[in-house]
């Protein structure tokens, strides 16, 4: 574990409070758990500003990226997923991909599916 990275990314965030994405964001928020969150689109979750992009300074703090993509659509950050190079992925349910999970391995990327609001909930977050 990288003591200097603190942070939980979620990818694939969404203004939409039905979407888990959104959920999890809102349940960090209330926990005081650090995270950032990138979508698509630029927006807000409670306190939280919802990033396209991210600086260096923030790609170095990320320790969890949680992913709330489909397969297909994650492959446009599979660069920075790596670039990142955070100490675990969590596959929610329906982002489960074989091609992120060899790349991460090969990075030493531990890849966890599991579904981030269950994990937190439950006192298994780490």
């Amino acid at each position: 574990m990288k003591s200097d990275k603190t942070k939980t990314l979620v990818i694939g965030a969404s203004e939409k409070p039905d979407r888990y994405s959104n959920k999890l964001v809102r349940l960090l928020q209330q926990m005081d758990i650090p995270h950032l969150a990138l979508g698509y689109k630029e927006g807000k979750i409670g306190s939280t500003s919802i990033q396209t992009h991210l600086t260096q300074d923030e790609q170095a703090s990320i320790d969890t990226i949680s992913l709330y993509l489909n397969p297909k659509r994650q492959e446009d950050y599979y660069s920075l997923i790596l670039q990142i190079n955070p100490d675990r992925i969590i596959y929610n349910p329906g982002t489960e991909n074989s091609i992120l999970m060899d790349l991460a391995k090969n990075h030493n990327i531990k890849n966890e599916i599991a579904c981030s609001l269950v994990l937190l909930r439950t006192g298994q977050w780490k």
